[in-house]
């Protein structure tokens, strides 16, 4: 083998794995079954007794947990909330 077959072939090699794969991963196996489970106790802690006010309030605590959680994993999600609460103000 020459030096040149192994240039050729070091090139065919693929990338080291980047974070995407892993990002990708969480998003759809994670997330889900984290959103699946907090939905079950949410029935069976409160939907069972009746408690329907503090099911909502819990309710609550993960619709905010899922907007960090989209924030975190959407790309320049920050600087577009950013010019948009800006826009608000100075208009335009």
């Amino acid at each position: 083998m020459t030096a040149m077959d192994l240039v050729t072939l070091a090139q065919q090699q693929p990338t080291a794995p980047g974070t995407n794969n892993i990002r990708d991963w969480i998003l759809g196996n994670i997330v889900p079954l984290l959103l699946l489970t907090v939905a079950l106790l949410l029935l069976w802690l409160g939907g069972g007794k009746g408690d329907n006010a503090g099911v909502m309030r819990r309710l609550g605590g993960v619709i905010v947990a899922l907007a960090i959680i989209g924030l975190a994993v959407t790309t320049n999600a920050g600087a577009d909330i950013g010019k948009w609460l800006a826009g608000l103000f100075v208009g335009g």
